[in-house]
């Protein structure tokens, strides 16, 4: 009867470690799409059902919902800030994935809604998390809009990636009550003035 080498052993037993990180990830895709549909509030075990896990599963990895509701909002924000690079690397321009990425920012922002008003529930406080968003946005934000700019040979712009953000945020306050409100329209109307040569934007 063989036995397996002692090469094969180690990665036998290394198969399970990766369970639980997988499992979270799941949970937390998971979550995120149930709140889109049903709300923050939605039951436990909606969200355990669509990551194909037990509620027990679901409890083991965030014991209450204020914790998972923080751990969803930190990945949507993690996958927000790590689309910019991609992005830049993939588009034809910079110009392209800026605008590209202000998109999937206005998603996260009409989506996500729903999440701001369940942080306040957080330990950290939602200060801590709003730092959190800025720290992880605004430089990927800034990096879009110094190679759109230079692309296009634009003058520096009084608005910076923090009040382009800012402003962006502001333009998608009405899309949660209004599904006529089109503020992806609105906010790629404003990329363009923020990218416009200073010249064309005091005309």
């Amino acid at each position: 009867m063989s036995h397996p080498g002692p090469e094969q052993q180690p990665a036998a037993r290394a198969r399970p470690a990766g369970r639980p990180r997988r499992s979270q990830e799941d949970l937390l895709q998971a979550a995120a799409a149930v709140f889109v549909t049903s709300g923050v509030d939605a039951p436990v075990r909606e969200i355990a059902a669509k990551a194909g896990v037990g509620v027990g599963t679901l409890y083991r990895h965030f014991p209450t919902r204020a914790e998972l509701v923080v751990a969803v909002y930190r990945h949507q924000v993690e996958a927000c800030a790590e689309a910019g690079p991609r992005l830049l690397a993939e588009s034809p321009t910079p110009e392209v994935a800026l605008r590209a990425w202000v998109a999937l920012f206005v998603e996260f922002l009409v989506t996500k809604h729903g999440l701001a008003g369940a942080l306040h529930a957080d330990d950290a406080g939602p200060d801590a998390l709003h730092r959190y968003f800025v720290d992880r946005l605004v430089p990927v934000c800034g990096s879009l809009l110094d190679a759109a700019r230079a692309e296009r040979g634009a003058s520096a712009s009084p608005a910076d990636a923090y009040t382009v953000l800012k402003g962006v945020g502001n333009l998608c306050i009405g899309a949660a009550a209004d599904p006529r409100y089109d503020a992806d329209e609105l906010v790629q109307l404003l990329i363009s003035g923020v990218l416009a040569p200073v010249g064309d934007r005091d005309a």
